[in-house]
């Protein structure tokens, strides 16, 4: 089915059980800047200034030891381009359920698949009789004290050195040995199967699962110091709330201990980068449970960065031939009958609104709107590539318990944007997506990125010609940008192939934001077409393409990645003004205004506290440039500046300083200029 919906659906710790071993990955260096140079009027520092100054602090040794550590450290291997630790994961995966089944024999396995960072398996505890009193017992609900004990058991699996031996047999005999051991999720599992022979992976001959592999040769193959439990979580079989509920453990494993090291380091990073915590710490956002779950609301501060991503985005697309568009949010359910959608994905769309006795949708994606535009006239080749951009908010029903700040929400906007072009025009539209999704990634910090190419599946709509062709484009792309890429052959969508990115984050996690779809699907639903050279009615290529995939995601991811220490030209306050006394409260004031006039987004503080308490708080909240206005700075129009990053710039002319920050902020780079630093304390005070 169409677009971005089956992307931002699908869990992204859903694997098939196969291994891509092709997946490479590039490193996109930022374009260095040269150095700025700028004449200011510099004057000496008061008295106050020099105390609020001497007390930057260098980094601490131990500050010095992380950062040489952190620099030192190896990048973990990841199961696309290690196969032996896929191979670790996935042996270590049926060890787990091995052992909680002798731990806890009444334990019904279901599915063990690895994940990005390890593995999870999926149990279901039944009702069990106690053999004395004949009284039913609860099922048994998992605990941390149950998690070691079950590792324990893990070891002694290892420490025996089992061999796991793979074995094929038939549909018929796989079932009869399931039957056998009372394994009622695993006949669903079997009957789910489709291809033959059946494989059976061996652990031994003390336990066996339906599995396509790979896996180590041993259990002694895998590292028991380098494998750890987590947790334990709730999962619906089949993700079915009408279904029965697991208990899904969670684990991690690597090729060595130190690995495991630092993957809980990263773990523990992680944590101190929550985007819900930064979130509310920061006052960036809320989801307000009175109002429904899922629904963002974005206070003063995060709306300030919202307004600076955008702006850039739309600037960037109409720089580049884009026009931007506009759609309404309901629409009658037939447009998405037409679309396909509500045949494809009704369970994940609201219930529809009754108005004057007909159906309306509130919209899950952007796309078939985007194709009445298109079907609004009858269309020449002359005037194609046509390349329209929404930040289109949409709807989607997610259950309550998937929910996650940020990043699995109820209402969204899509940075969406459809090409309708020729064939031979395909090339050159993917590779101007290419530099448009670089150029706008960049800019935030986003310069790490994994690149896969998914190709015709099995079931297709479309001929060989034009999916040859259309695969064709996407690959000679990618080539004329110079990127590394994996081929996940048969991973397209049904409707055309396409091209997923990753970004990597400043602690080397891995999100799915930008993705670029061919579609010969809604073409041909909406029956879309233009008038060709030859006066023939043809079908446009339709291209799907997302940047971010939705701002609020990306904001999540955006928050995490910087640690709510935002560059400085997206920051909600850039410049703070610390006044010392209240005599100076309207020459801040009309600092202020000149400020904002540029464009700078600044406060002033209410100066009712000790100014090392107001330099606190502009700390806490991750002020970028912070500036001390005492009577000698009103009397020589000058601001004693301070960057959260850099320390002391020393002194500036205020007109000189709003400049520069000015400046910054259009070319979105730090404040690195240096003011004048002040003369050494016993001069200054001979001098008074």
């Amino acid at each position: 089915m169409s677009t971005l919906f089956s992307l931002l659906v699908t869990s992204p710790a859903r694997r098939v059980a196969a291994f891509a071993p092709n997946i490479v990955t590039r490193r996109v260096a930022a374009a260095p800047r040269s150095p700025q140079k700028s004449a200011f009027a510099f004057s000496p520092l008061s008295s106050s200034t020099r105390r609020w100054m001497a007390t930057v602090e260098a980094p601490t040794t131990q500050q010095t030891a992380d950062a040489k550590e952190k620099e030192a450290e190896p990048e973990l291997p990841t199961n696309d381009n290690d196969e032996d630790l896929l191979k670790i994961r996935h042996s270590s995966a049926h060890v787990m359920a091995m052992a909680v089944q002798q731990v806890y024999p009444e334990a019904q396995v279901t599915i063990g698949p690895w994940i990005d960072n390890g593995f999870y398996y999926d149990f279901f505890f039944p009702e069990t009789k106690d053999p004395e009193t004949g009284e039913t017992v609860e099922a048994r609900k998992l605990s941390d004290q149950d998690l070691k004990k079950i590792k324990k058991a893990m070891d002694k699996i290892i420490s025996k050195n089992y061999p796991i031996t793979r074995e094929e047999v038939s549909r018929e005999e796989a079932k009869r040995r399931i039957e056998e051991i009372g394994e009622p999720f695993k006949l669903e599992i079997l009957d789910s199967i489709k291809t033959e022979p059946i494989t059976v992976y061996h652990i031994g001959d003390q336990w066996w699962d339906l599995c396509a592999g790979p896996h180590v040769e041993a259990t002694g193959g895998l590292p028991k110091k380098a494998i750890q439990l987590q947790s334990v979580a709730g999962a619906y079989w089949r993700g079915d709330e009408n279904r029965e509920m697991l208990q899904r453990v969670y684990a991690t494993a690597w090729k060595e201990p130190q690995q495991l090291k630092q993957y809980k380091k990263l773990l523990e990073e992680a944590k101190k980068r929550d985007h819900r915590v930064l979130g509310k710490k920061l006052d960036l956002f809320s989801v307000q449970e009175e109002a429904g779950g899922g629904l963002v609301f974005w206070h003063p501060k995060g709306s300030k960065i919202r307004m600076m991503i955008e702006a850039f985005w739309r600037n960037s697309h109409i720089a580049q031939g884009y026009d931007v568009v506009y759609a309404p949010h309901i629409a009658n359910i037939n447009l998405w009958k037409t679309s396909g959608h509500f045949d494809f994905y009704k369970d994940d769309m609201f219930d529809q609104i009754n108005v004057e006795d007909e159906q309306y949708q509130l919209k899950p994606m952007n796309c078939p709107f985007h194709c009445l535009m298109y079907k609004d006239e009858l269309r020449s080749y002359r005037d194609l590539p046509f390349r329209w951009a929404e930040l289109g908010t949409v709807y989607r029903y997610e259950r309550s318990g998937t929910l996650h700040g940020l990043m699995r929400v109820r209402g969204f906007t899509q940075d969406d944007a459809h090409i309708f072009c020729l064939p031979d025009q395909l090339e050159d539209e993917i590779v101007g997506v290419l530099e448009l999704t670089e150029t706008i990634l960049s800019r935030f910090g986003f310069d790490k990125y994994d690149i896969m190419l998914s190709t015709r599946p099995e079931k297709s709509v479309g001929g060989d010609e034009i999916w040859e062709a259309a695969t064709a484009a996407l690959e000679g792309a990618l080539k004329k940008k110079g990127w590394e890429y994996g081929v996940d052959e048969g991973g397209g969508a049904f409707y055309g192939p396409k091209i997923d990115l990753k970004i990597r984050d400043a602690i080397g996690r891995k999100w799915q934001c930008s993705t670029v779809q061919c579609d010969f699907n809604l073409p041909e639903r909406f029956e879309l077409e233009y008038v060709s050279a030859e006066g023939t009615r043809e079908r446009p290529i339709m291209v799907h393409r997302a940047i971010f995939g939705s701002l609020e995601r990306f904001f999540g991811i955006l928050i995490e990645n910087c640690a709510g220490d935002f560059p400085y030209w997206l920051a909600p306050t850039q410049l703070k003004l610390l006044p010392v006394t209240d005599a100076v409260q309207d020459f801040c004031q009309d600092i202020a205004q000149q400020a904002k006039k540029m464009g700078i987004r600044v406060e002033v503080d209410r100066g009712n506290e000790r100014l090392a308490k107001q330099i606190r708080t502009a700390e806490q909240a991750r002020i970028p440039i912070m500036a001390v206005v005492g009577m000698q700075e009103m009397e020589s129009n000058t601001l004693a500046v301070r960057s959260r990053k850099l320390g002391d710039l020393g002194s500036f002319g205020v007109r000189d300083l709003l400049t520069e920050l000015a400046r910054c902020s259009d070319e979105a780079i730090e404040m690195t200029t240096m003011g004048e630093k002040p003369a050494p304390e016993e001069k200054e005070e001979a001098s008074e």
